[in-house]
C-alpha cells in the first residue's frame, strides 16, 4: 500500500522534481559483424573503464554537459571511437558493431531511443509484454494500459485510440501493413492477434500526430519488428488457455537466420464464465515464420509468412441476467435452440529486399499478399422471459416480457489484397529524407444473407420503417404480410485500386544552446471502387504532416513536442458497406485535422530512472462516416453526413518503482462527440471519458525468484447504444464503469541472471518458470453492450447488459532451451 501511495504522489509531483546528479550513463550491447554478442570489450571514458559482459552488455557512467570520447577496444576487433555530449541523468543507448577490417570514428547526432523520444513514440519492452497477465495476453493486452487506448472487451485484441474506432489503427510488422478479419461480430469469435509476441524484438506505438511515412488511418500506429536471432534456441509456453511453441535458427555461415512460432488457443474456459451457458468448441491455430538471408554486406532478403485457421462451434443453452434498480430488480431468462458455426482462414506472405546503396542511402522493395476466406453461419432461436427478480423460476404470471427471437445468417466473404511498394532512405549531415510509393489492389467477393424475426406474446413484430395497415397488435388481428424485423441481403463483387506515396524530411540542429528537431512530410492516395454493377469516381487526397521537438539546455532533462497535420482515411471495404450490406462506391475519405502538444521529462528518483510523458490533443473531424458497434462488429451508414471532434489529456509515469523492473501509471481524459445531419452533438460510441491504469511488477524480497505482476484498468462507461431503427439521439444512456484487475505470480527456476550449478538438471534450460494467473481478480461484472428486450404491456425497451467474464484461474509454464 505504501508503494502505491508513493507512486501516486510522484505522479502528480513529477514535473517539479529537481535533478541533482551531474553525470550521465551510456549503455548497450556490443555485436560483431555477424550479429553475435562480444564479451571482454574494454570501454574507456574520462579515466573510467568497464568491460562488456558475456551477453555483450555494458554500462558506463560519463560526465554530463561536456563533450567526451568513448573508446571501445578488443584484442581481435578494430577500435571504435565515439564522441558525444549528454544531459545530466540522461541514459544514452549505443549498440556498436565491431568489425575486423576498419576502425570506426563517429560523433553522436541522435540515438535510436532519442529519435523515438522526439517523435512521441512509446517503446514497450518485449519481456514486459510476455509477463503481464491478461485474458488476451500479448501486445494489445499491454497497449490497453496506456493512456488514450481503450477497450472494455477482454475477449478482443482490438482497441480504440483517442476517440477513434477499431478500424482506425495501423499495424505494421517489419515495414509491412497487416490486416484484420472483416466479418468478426463478437469478441469471443475473434481468436488470435496477428502479432506473435514470442517473435517480437521491438514494439513502437504512436497514439496520434504520427509522421507521413505511416499510412492513411486516423488514430494510431503500432510498428512491430521481428527479431533476427544470433543463435539457435527453442521455447514452449503452455497454459489452460493454449500452447505457444517455436524456435530460432542461424546457419553456420551466419547468412541464414529466422524465427518460427506456432500458437494454439481455446477460449472456452473464459466463455464458460459468462451469464450464457454454452457448448463452445473453438480452435484458434496460427503459424508464422520470418526468414532472413544476407546475400552480401549491402543486400538482404527476408520473408514473412503466416497461416491462421479459426473455427467456432457455438451452441448457446441458457442465459440468466439480473439487472434493474433496487426498487425494481428484474431478471432476463433466455432458453436457446440452434447453433453457430463460423470459420476464418487467412494466408499472408511478404518478401522484402533491402539494398544498401551506400553508407547513407538504403532502398527497400516490399511485396505482400493477403488472402482471407470467412463464413458466419448460424440459426439461433432464443425464447425469453422478463420478470421481477423475486418471482419463482418458471412462473410467468408476473412476467412483463415474453417472446422469442430467431436469428439466421449465411454470410461468406473471400478477399485478396496485393501490395507492391518501393521505399528509400537517405542521410547527409544532420538531414534525412524518406520516401515511398505503393500500389494496392483489393478484390472482395462478399455475400450477406441475414435476418431476424421477433415474436412477442404470440405475434410477430414488424419493422417500424415500413407502413403496415391495420397494425395494432395485440389489440386487433393483423392481416398484412409477415416480414423479418431485420433483413440484410446483398451480394458484392468489388475491386479497389489504390496508389499511395509519401515523402518526408528530417533535420536536427541547434537553437542557441538548445537542440531542435524538425520533421515535415506529405502523403497522397488515389483510389477507385468498381464492381459488377457499380463504378465509383476516382478520388485523391493529400495529407501534410509536421513535427517539431525542442530539448532546452536545462538541468532538467525535458523535450517539448508539437505535431499534427491533416489526416485522411480513405474507406476500406467495411466502410463502403451500408446498414443493408450494399456497397456505396463514392464514400469519401474521413478527414481529421490534428494537433498534439507533448512534454517528455526524464529524471531520477530513489537513484533510479523515471519518465513522465504528458500530451494534450485535439482532433477536428469532417466527412465522418457514422457507425454503431455490436460487440466488436462495426456497421457504417456510409454517407459522410457527420462531423465530429475529440479532445483530451494523456499522462503516463513509468520507471523502476521496484529496482530492476519497469512499471507505470496512466491517466487519460477524453471527450468525443459527433453531429449527424446537423441534429446536434452527441457522444460517439467510443466516448471513454476517464481512464486510470496501473501496470506493476514486483518480486518478493526474501525470495527474489518469485515475481508478481499486476494489470489494473478502470474506465468510465461507454455509451450503451440504441435499439434497432431507433434514433440514437433518444438513447444516451451509458454502460457501467469498466473495472478489471488481472494478477500473475511466477516462480523463476532459472534465467539469464541465475548462478548455475554444473550438477543441476536446470542447466538444460535457458529459462524455466511456472506461474498462476487470476483474471478479473475482484470478480467485477463488466458489460460490453446491451441487449434490448421489449415489455409486452408498456412497449418499453429494456437495456440488458451483456456481461463479460467473471473470475478465472489459469496456470502457465514457460521454458526456453
Amino acid at each position: 500500500m505504501n508503494t502505491f501511495k508513493i507512486a501516486f504522489l510522484c505522479f502528480f509531483a513529477g514535473l517539479g522534481f529537481s535533478v541533482s546528479a551531474q553525470n550521465a550513463f551510456v549503455k548497450g550491447v556490443i555485436l560483431d559483424s555477424n550479429q553475435t554478442t562480444v564479451e571482454n570489450v574494454n570501454i574507456n571514458c574520462s579515466g573510467k573503464q568497464t568491460q562488456s559482459q558475456k551477453d555483450g552488455s555494458y554500462t558506463i557512467e560519463v560526465p554530463s554537459n561536456k563533450k567526451v570520447t568513448l573508446i571501445f577496444t578488443h584484442l581481435s576487433l578494430k577500435m571504435i571511437t565515439l564522441q558525444l555530449q549528454l544531459q545530466p541523468n540522461e541514459y544514452y543507448v549505443f549498440n556498436p558493431v565491431m568489425k575486423e577490417e576498419t576502425e570506426q570514428i563517429g560523433e553522436v547526432v541522435i540515438t535510436q531511443s532519442n529519435s523515438k523520444r522526439v517523435n512521441g513514440i512509446v517503446s514497450l519492452s518485449t519481456a514486459t509484454v510476455r509477463k503481464i497477465p491478461g485474458a488476451n495476453e500479448g501486445i494489445e493486452n499491454v497497449l490497453k494500459t496506456l493512456p488514450g487506448v481503450n477497450s472494455n472487451n477482454e475477449f478482443s485484441t482490438q482497441y480504440a485510440v483517442r476517440g477513434g474506432n477499431y478500424d482506425e489503427n495501423l499495424v505494421y510488422v517489419n515495414d509491412i501493413e497487416v490486416y484484420r478479419p472483416f466479418l468478426i461480430r463478437s469478441g469471443q469469435q475473434e481468436g488470435l492477434s496477428f502479432i506473435n509476441t514470442d517473435l517480437v524484438q521491438n514494439i513502437d506505438f504512436s497514439a496520434g500526430g504520427f509522421q507521413a511515412k505511416y499510412g492513411d488511418k486516423l488514430s494510431s500506429v503500432l510498428d512491430i519488428t521481428y527479431r533476427k536471432p544470433t543463435e539457435f534456441s527453442s521455447y514452449l509456453q503452455a497454459s489452460l488457455l493454449g500452447v505457444n511453441a517455436g524456435f530460432d535458427f542461424v546457419s553456420k555461415n551466419k547468412k541464414w537466420s529466422g524465427v518460427t512460432g506456432v500458437r494454439y488457443r481455446n477460449n472456452s474456459m473464459l466463455v464458460n464464465s459468462q451469464d450464457t451457458q454454452t457448448n463452445y468448441t473453438p480452435t484458434f491455430l496460427d503459424a508464422q515464420t520470418n526468414i532472413n538471408y544476407q546475400v552480401s554486406d549491402q543486400w538482404e532478403l527476408s520473408f514473412l509468412g503466416a497461416v491462421s485457421q479459426n473455427k467456432y462451434l457455438y451452441q448457446p443453452l441458457t442465459r440468466e441476467t439480473k439487472f434493474g434498480t433496487i426498487d425494481q430488480p428484474l431478471t432476463l431468462a433466455i432458453y436457446y435452440e440452434g447453433r453457430e458455426k463460423n470459420e476464418y482462414e487467412t494466408y499472408f506472405g511478404a518478401v522484402k529486399s533491402t539494398h544498401k546503396l551506400s553508407e547513407s542511402s538504403t532502398i527497400k522493395v516490399i511485396g505482400s499478399l493477403y488472402h482471407t476466406t470467412e463464413q458466419e453461419h448460424y440459426d439461433i432461436l432464443g425464447q425469453y422471459l422478463l420478470k421481477p427478480t423475486n418471482a419463482e423460476v418458471g412462473d410467468v404470471d408476473y412476467a412483463t416480457g415474453i417472446g422469442s427471437q430467431l436469428n439466421h445468417a449465411r454470410n461468406d466473404l473471400d478477399a485478396l489484397i496485393a501490395n507492391i511498394e518501393l521505399k528509400g532512405n537517405h542521410f547527409w549531415n544532420q538531414n534525412s529524407v524518406e520516401w515511398g510509393v505503393k500500389y494496392t489492389r483489393e478484390s472482395i467477393r462478399d455475400r450477406i444473407n441475414e435476418w431476424e424475426v421477433i415474436d412477442s406474446a404470440g405475434f410477430s413484430i414488424n419493422p417500424p420503417i415500413l407502413d403496415f395497415p391495420n397494425n395494432n397488435q395485440p389489440y386487433s388481428a393483423y392481416t398484412g404480410p409477415i416480414v423479418p424485423y431485420q433483413n440484410r441481403n446483398a451480394t458484392n463483387f468489388n475491386t479497389i485500386n489504390r496508389y499511395s506515396g509519401f515523402v518526408q524530411w528530417n533535420q536536427k540542429s541547434n537553437l542557441g544552446n538548445n537542440q531542435i528537431w524538425y520533421n515535415a512530410g506529405v502523403r497522397f492516395q488515389d483510389w477507385q471502387v468498381s464492381g459488377a454493377s457499380i463504378s465509383g469516381d476516382t478520388q485523391l487526397v493529400f495529407s501534410p504532416r509536421a513535427q517539431i521537438a525542442l530539448q532546452p539546455n536545462w538541468t532538467a532533462n525535458m523535450v517539448f513536442r508539437l505535431s499534427g497535420g491533416l489526416y485522411y482515411q480513405p474507406p476500406f471495404y467495411r466502410e463502403l458497406r451500408d446498414y443493408n450490406g450494399d456497397v456505396q462506391p463514392n464514400v469519401k475519405a474521413q478527414q481529421s485535422a490534428q494537433i498534439v502538444l507533448g512534454n517528455d521529462y526524464q529524471f531520477k528518483m530513489w537513484q533510479r530512472p523515471f519518465k513522465l510523458v504528458s500530451e494534450i490533443y485535439y482532433k477536428s473531424l469532417n466527412d465522418v462516416n457514422v457507425y454503431n458497434i455490436d460487440n466488436v462488429r462495426i456497421r457504417y451508414i456510409a454517407n459522410n453526413n457527420a462531423k465530429a471532434y475529440a479532445q483530451g489529456l494523456d499522462l503516463r509515469l513509468n520507471g523502476e518503482f521496484v529496482p530492476g523492473t519497469e512499471s507505470w501509471l496512466s491517466f487519460g481524459y477524453l471527450k468525443t462527440e459527433e453531429n449527424y445531419d446537423n441534429k446536434g452533438y452527441i457522444a460517439r460510441p467510443t466516448d471513454q471519458r476517464l481512464k486510470f491504469a496501473l501496470l506493476f511488477q514486483d518480486y518478493m524480497p526474501a525470495i527474489p525468484s518469485v515475481k508478481i505482476y499486476l494489470n489494473l484498468v478502470y474506465n468510465t462507461g461507454l455509451p450503451g447504444g440504441a435499439p434497432s431503427y431507433s434514433d440514437p439521439y433518444l438513447y444516451q444512456n451509458r454502460l457501467n464503469d469498466y473495472r478489471r484487475a488481472d494478477v500473475g505470480f511466477s516462480k523463476v527456476f532459472i534465467d539469464a541472471n541465475t548462478i548455475r550449478n554444473k550438477q543441476n538438471w536446470l542447466n538444460n534450460f535457458k529459462e524455466l518458470a511456472v506461474g498462476l494467473e487470476i483474471f478479473n481478480l475482484f470478480n467485477n461484472q463488466n458489460a460490453i453492450t446491451n441487449t434490448w428486450v421489449r415489455d409486452v404491456y408498456s412497449k418499453n425497451e429494456y437495456a440488458i447488459p451483456n456481461y463479460m467474464t467473471s473470475r478465472v484461474f489459469n496456470v502457465k509454464v514457460n521454458m526456453r532451451l
